[in-house]
């Protein structure tokens, strides 16, 4: 039985990531061991079964030498088409105090007060 994909953004961020990676000349494994992941996680993000967490994608922007919040807009962590909150959004994931799931936590939290003031007739 073949194993459904987490969704298009993930489809597209593991695209962009092996695109990075080709042109890097690395190989998986090698991208695997300079971000400190593993060869089948990363794999898997690459065809787009896992979502990487905000960590993992700092560490594979950093190996790659690119710019992490590319891969953050690429797992749709942030959006350009919003007017305001992609600097709440960076903030939040550069806050070396919070954990992983506090952070996803706070940008969930955050998207439902977006999605809600969206809906409003509220200024």
């Amino acid at each position: 039985m073949a194993r459904s994909r987490v969704g298009k953004t993930v489809e597209s961020l593991g695209d962009y990531l092996r695109e990075q990676r080709e042109s890097s000349r690395l190989s998986l494994r090698q991208l695997a061991e300079q971000a400190g992941v593993s060869n089948p996680y990363l794999s898997q993000i690459e065809r787009g079964l896992r979502r990487p967490s905000a960590e993992v994608l700092q560490q594979l922007a950093k190996a790659l030498r690119i710019s992490a919040e590319q891969l953050y807009l690429r797992a749709g962590i942030i959006s350009l088409d919003e007017k305001v909150g992609g600097s709440v959004e960076l903030a939040v994931l550069g806050d070396p105090q919070l954990t992983e799931r506090q952070k996803q936590t706070v940008l969930d939290v955050y998207a439902s007060f977006l999605a809600l003031n969206a809906g409003s007739d509220a200024p």
